[in-house]
């Protein structure tokens, strides 16, 4: 398992990176003003960062109990990250819409523009984190 030094470290760079990344994205895809976008995005980001630190946590958890070990599988992967942002979506509709000034469509559009752009980049973001700082051999 990670401790909680490593769970911070992985939230906060997860979160950084994203915003580099989708911030530009997202304001030229929906011809929004950065400075507009950014600051949802920001507000997001930060949700997102405490469900990120829950959920792996909590996901964790749930693998360790039934598999007896958190290595992720390819399959494994891909259900961590559809899991993640399916959860993430439902606090971050109302946002949109609300801080945006847009209906509930538009912001069902943006918002899983957001969850399929979130999902390869969780998708490959962990990946890589993994990687960079492979958990020990007994977790």
């Amino acid at each position: 398992m990670r401790t909680t030094r490593d769970r911070i470290r992985h939230a906060i760079s997860f979160e950084i990176m994203g915003l580099l990344l989708v911030i530009p994205l997202g304001s030229v895809g929906f011809a929004i003003h950065a400075a507009d976008f950014g600051v949802v995005a920001v507000i997001a980001a930060t949700v997102a960062t405490l469900w990120n630190y829950t959920y792996n946590f909590l996901f964790d958890q749930v693998m360790k109990r039934r598999k007896g070990s958190v290595h992720k599988t390819l399959a494994v992967r891909i259900w961590h990250a559809i899991l993640f942002e399916v959860g993430l979506l439902f606090v971050t509709l109302p946002l949109f819409a609300y801080a945006l000034g847009i209906g509930l469509w538009q912001a069902l559009v943006m918002d899983v523009a957001f969850a399929l752009f979130y999902l390869v980049y969780a998708f490959a973001f962990n990946w890589a984190y993994d990687l960079l700082f492979p958990l020990p051999k007994h977790a």
